[in-house]
């Protein structure tokens, strides 16, 4: 191992360690922490020296792994998709998502396109006709959209979404219908005649003009048909579902528009409807049973009169449903106008994302500048996109930053004195950080870490800031080595000195991520996990890499090179040296000698014969008192800085060949030393810091009281953009979230009705819950489905006392009311699944159909009792269990409308059963039996939801109600987003506690094991907490919400807050002297890299700042505004306050001898 310097090079401030050390080794007092820190001073020692040894091979290794590391880049995945980046995975969540998309598979029924109007001036009322000819524009130009792809034209009516489109076995009326079943668009034109103008499909039938919805009246068409076809059942299946004249009944906004029906209330009187009241209670579809747009859903900022009824409105909403790319796939598979163009998933993807950029685009575009009015649009493909954009390295502003930070650090390490300059080991320091940085996220791609919009906003500007703190550092170390120190040994020495410090700071830093880890956010725990490699890989360039850049340089100093123009040879070949007085036999100094620095003018030349420098002195020489100190002889310090130096010799008589200017007495350690610790280190003033410190503290836990938990999703959608203004809007005027109950497998839904009736009773009465209008019945698929059965068993029951239905025919009995029949008489049992036991009792006389025309041949004339005594639905309102999935099948294929309104999504889907009243074969007879529900769901309207706690508590309520369900053996869960985005907030503080008090105490054990002293490493921790209930209270000042992201940045402010303590208390900890003196030294030595880093991290964060996310402009204010704890001049004063260690002595360093103050020198950082 490379050698020590020798005692003889030291400073006369060190006692030599032989005579200082080795009684308290023997003594015992401080024998394991001394031999611990001197062995590991020690490796450090030896890794400085064997750099500067080999500084050019390591150079080019270390730049060739990293920038091998650096091409993993072109991995790089990023993740843009909100589930993905916010569900935690193996969570609750997670698990529910993953079963659904288990049965259902991965994508929703549909997609949402929404148009939103708000007037120009703030308040004004939008219930005008004028207003909803406005949105008739906006929304006439959107739904006729059309994009060409394949060689195709897609508009809005092959690619919306369709609810229940019945099965007709008429084949004309079946076409006609495919052709012109409209659309679901929910709007507030649908209470108008107008809203027939959004649904674009049309039929032909001769004789007629094209049938469109405008001028399509369903009850007048049945008639003028009914004389050529069958049309009983279609007819049956308009009136349940109460389609009546459909708009052609309704009121036009326009009377005058020449296309405005003679049906409409208004033609003839020409008056402009009432739109409040035409509002009031919202808008059907074509459907007006199972078509119902609430209020809620159409009208925001609304007013009412004391009496309840509909006065104004501020905000007007549509919205489009379209197909998933499933669903658009399967619906075009096979079909003649895709069949040659290879029709594929991805195909219908593309087709459906190209259709919803045009219509935001177009939407946006519908209305002229200067309309009264405004149009905003929102798609999910945009929304994807935007993030995606932005989720994109921004080269612009990342260039800019590190252009910044090299200008800073060449400018801040300029000196005069080429000898002392050190510009381009500032501009080599910054450029290696960068490598590094590049290098860490390499790294992480090929780990198969996701980046996202955090990775490329924040960290690199994160991550920079923190890699030149190290950066500085170390060069401001190594500039003030001892004198004396061989010039083989300065970078090991440099090391011994500041290595501990470094890998403290980093191994607390990668803490520090990797305990924010711990935030069950995916995207944030991704984000903690690249940095804390990132920070790992710039440890390791400023530990290897950046020493054998500053040996290269200290060739150049040596050779007299010009500092950045290194080819070049300086004009100044002279150098102010300081001359150290001989030490006497006894190793003692004389006073007066002690207190004298001479300075004088060198000449340093290469002597070719042995390759050494060699330094020549005059013969003359000026000795210069040094200046006044302020606190005496306890503060002098031989062992000064370079720019001391340089500062004595303008003071000099002697005229050197090169002259610093004035600017250059002065410097920051000088201030420090001579201004602001003289002051600082009174005992008035030691009292005021600490009281006005105390006060912040306390400040800021009444600032803690305030902070909020929340993230709006209009921070996290880019500011500027039309979707931050889409959502901005909806935010203010609509506060509904469509979610679900979802009720699995597991337990027997035909035996479970009334615990399922209980659940939805619950779930409807939490506060959150939209009710539905009284005169409509709840949306769930199962009281449709009994609602339905009541209805078939009442049309069954009027048969039967018309006689239409008799013991041996249901054919001359209604639709329904065979189909009652044939459900009454199923058994349930797969053996004998129709009940023909009790037959022929009382027979009335044939008719010439007789039994057998209705049960087929084959089989006996019979006819079961339970047709009179059996109903399929009991009196406590419960489905007979051996009839339900009987029933469930019979339902869903006879009643498409219902079943698209109940919104159920069955899985495992019962079988398709095509009901003819005239087919008497025994086939017909027997019903397939629905498969065991796995997956169901009930629709909910949540309403009111502006605050974070006003999620939590629908979430809270939503969780128990599915509890209680349990315990009656029901297995539910509740689905929507609002349960995907708000449920970390239920144990988001837990999780923030549990990080930051894991942190500290890995923060005390590793404190305590290198510094090798539990009192500062407790002061340390102390310190740190307190400077994390101070930002945790500025938020609260501020208006910062808690949520996963603030709670990273305060989990990793823990770790790069150590910056700030650990220099501070490490320069006081191995300082001799008296407390005030051991404080002086160590704001001496730490208060020039300390306000280095922290300007350097400030330009990292003024980049950060012109982020178009509000979430990260707000933080970045926040942690500009309020370094990471209290600031080193607090700590010192703290320290020489209340450190209970030694007064007289400070810890030894490696080898045994005393560390000086100069051993410890410090970056800042900011959260």
């Amino acid at each position: 191992m490379t050698r020590s310097p020798p005692l003889r090079e030291l400073p006369p401030s060190y006692t030599p360690p032989a005579r200082t050390a080795a009684p308290q080794i023997l003594a015992g007092s401080l024998k394991a922490p001394l031999w611990l820190r001197a062995y590991f001073q020690g490796l450090l020692f030896s890794l400085g020296c064997g750099i500067q040894r080999h500084c050019g091979k390591v150079l080019f290794l270390g730049l060739l792994a990293f920038g091998a590391l650096a091409l993993g880049l072109r991995m790089a995945i990023i993740e843009t998709n909100l589930e993905q980046l916010w569900v935690e995975v193996g969570s609750r969540v997670s698990q529910e998502l993953h079963y659904t998309k288990e049965k259902l598979g991965e994508e929703a029924a549909y997609t949402s396109q929404m148009l939103l109007q708000t007037a120009r001036q703030e308040g004004e009322n939008i219930l005008t006709p004028e207003a909803l000819g406005l949105h008739l524009q906006a929304a006439l130009t959107a739904s006729k959209v059309q994009v060409s792809l394949y060689g195709k034209s897609w508009d809005l009516n092959k690619i919306c979404y369709k609810s229940g489109v019945p099965l007709i076995e008429n084949g004309m009326i079946e076409r006609m219908i495919e052709k012109l079943f409209p659309c679901v668009i929910l709007t507030p034109l649908d209470c108008f005649w107008e809203g027939a103008k959004l649904q674009g499909g049309s039929a032909y039938l001769p004789g007629r003009p094209d049938i469109q919805w405008t001028n399509l009246d369903p009850e007048q068409l049945l008639e003028e048909l009914g004389p050529f076809a069958s049309l009983e059942g279609f007819r049956e299946l308009l009136d349940k579902a109460q389609v009546g004249q459909a708009y052609v009944g309704r009121p036009c906004l326009h009377p005058d528009d020449l296309h405005c029906p003679p049906s409409a209330p208004n033609h003839h009187s020409s008056q402009a409807p009432n739109v409040a009241h035409e509002l009031s209670g919202g808008c059907h579809g074509f459907s007006h049973k199972f078509m119902h747009w609430q209020e809620e859903l159409l009208l925001g900022g609304m007013a009412r009169d004391p009496q309840g009824e509909l006065l104004r409105a501020e905000a007007l909403q549509s919205t489009f449903l379209l197909m998933s790319p499933r669903q658009l796939y399967e619906h075009f598979r096979g079909d003649y106008q895709t069949h040659d163009i290879g029709w594929s998933e991805e195909q219908a993807s593309t087709v459906l994302q190209a259709w919803q950029r045009r219509f935001v685009q177009l939407a946006q575009e519908a209305l002229p500048e200067n309309a009264s009015q405004q149009i905003h649009a929102f798609s999910s493909t945009t929304l994807d996109d935007i993030l995606h954009s932005f989720s994109e390295v921004s080269a612009a502003r990342v260039v800019g930053g590190y252009l910044l930070m090299l200008a800073y650090a060449c400018v801040t390490m300029l000196r005069w004195d080429c000898a002392q300059s050190q510009g381009s080991v500032g501009l080599a320091g910054v450029l290696l950080v960068a490598l590094a940085v590049a290098s860490g996220l390499g790294l992480c791609a090929l780990l198969g870490i996701t980046f996202n919009a955090a990775t490329t906003q924040v960290l690199p500007f994160l991550a920079l800031g923190i890699g030149v703190d190290d950066v500085f550092l170390l060069a401001h170390a190594f500039t003030e080595a001892l004198p004396g120190t061989p010039l083989q040994e300065r970078m090991g020495e440099c090391l011994q000195r500041t290595g501990t410090s470094v890998v403290l700071t980093s191994i607390n830093n990668m803490a520090a991520f990797l305990m924010a880890a711990l935030v069950p956010i995916p995207a944030l725990r991704a984000f903690s996990l690249q940095a804390a490699i990132v920070v790992g890989c710039t440890f390791v360039a400023v530990m290897l890499v950046f020493p054998a850049i500053l040996s290269l340089d200290l060739r150049r100093r040596h050779c007299q090179r010009l500092d950045v123009l290194c080819c070049f040879s300086s004009p100044c070949s002279a150098q102010v040296i300081q001359i150290l007085p001989q030490e006497l036999g006894d190793g003692t100094v004389p006073v007066g000698i002690a207190h004298l620095t001479a300075t004088v003018q060198a000449f340093t030349h290469c002597e070719a014969s042995s390759q050494h420098v060699v330094t020549i002195l005059p013969p003359q020489a000026h000795l210069v008192p040094p200046p006044s100190d302020p606190l005496g002889s306890e503060l002098f310090s031989p062992g000064g800085s370079t720019r001391d130096l340089l500062g004595q010799e303008e003071e000099t008589r002697q005229k050197a060949a090169c002259k610093s200017l004035p600017c250059a007495r002065w410097n920051l350690a000088h201030f420090a030393r001579y201004q602001f610790a003289p002051l600082l280190l009174q005992s008035h003033a030691k009292a005021i810091v600490l009281v006005l410190f105390g006060a912040l503290l306390g400040l800021s836990l009444y600032g803690a009281t305030l902070v909020q938990d929340g993230l709006a999703l209009t921070d996290v959608v880019p500011r500027g953009t039309k979707e931050h203004a889409f959502l901005s809007a909806q935010l203010r005027y609509f506060s509904l979230y469509e979610v679900a109950l979802v009720t699995q497998g597991g337990f027997d839904y035909a035996h479970s009705q009334r615990a399922l009736f209980d659940l939805h009773q619950r779930f409807s009465s939490l506060k959150a819950v939209l009710p539905p209008p009284a005169t409509q019945a709840p949306r769930t698929w199962l009281h449709y489905y009994r609602n339905w059965l009541q209805g078939i068993q009442a049309a069954f029951d009027q048969d039967w006392a018309s006689g239409r239905i008799t013991r041996h025919s249901y054919r001359n009995g209604s639709e329904d009311g065979a189909l009652a029949y044939k459900l009454l008489i199923q058994t349930g049992d797969a053996q004998e699944p129709l009940d023909f036991s009790q037959v022929g009792r009382g027979l009335e006389g044939s008719t010439s159909t007789g039994a057998a025309g209705l049960l087929g041949p084959g089989l006996q004339p019979s006819l079961p009792l339970q047709l009179t005594t059996r109903k399929l639905v009991d009196r406590e309102g419960l489905i007979p269990p051996e009839l339900f999935y009987m029933g469930l099948t019979v339902w869903v294929s006879s009643d498409p409308l219902g079943l698209a309104a109940s919104q159920a999504n069955f899985y495992p889907p019962p079988p398709e059963w095509l009901h003819d009243k005239y087919d008497t074969t025994g086939e017909n007879l027997r019903i397939p039996p629905a498969q065991p529900l796995e997956f169901a769901q009930f629709p909910f309207l949540l309403r009111g939801l502006q605050k974070t706690a006003d999620f939590v508590e629908a979430i809270e309520g939503a969780r128990a109600a599915c509890a209680e369900a349990g315990q009656a053996g029901v297995h539910a869960y509740p689905s929507g987003s609002p349960f995907l985005f708000w449920e970390q907030y239920l144990g988001l503080r837990r999780c923030f506690l549990l990080a930051v008090c894991i942190l500290l105490v890995c923060t005390f054990l590793v404190c305590a094991l290198l510094l090798l002293n539990p009192w500062t490493a407790g002061l340390i921790v102390l310190v740190l907490a307190m400077m994390t209930v101070e930002l945790f209270g500025i938020m609260g000042f501020l208006g910062i919400k808690l949520s996963a992201i603030p709670v990273v940045i305060l989990v990793a402010s823990v770790g790069i807050g150590v910056e700030f303590t650990v220099h501070v208390a490490l320069g006081f900890l191995t300082t001799q002297g008296s407390r005030n003196l051991r404080a002086a030294h160590a704001l001496e030595h730490t208060f020039a890299p300390v306000t280095d880093g922290a300007i350097s991290t400030l330009l990292g964060l003024l980049m950060l700042a012109g982020s178009h996310f509000d979430f990260i402009v707000l933080l970045c204010g926040a942690d500009s505004a309020h370094a990471p704890g209290p600031p080193p001049w607090t700590r010192a004063a703290a320290c020489a306050a209340v450190h209970p260690g030694p007064a007289a002595t400070g810890d030894t360093d490696v080898q045994g001898k005393p560390r000086g103050p100069e051993s410890t020198s410090s970056t800042g950082r900011r959260a």
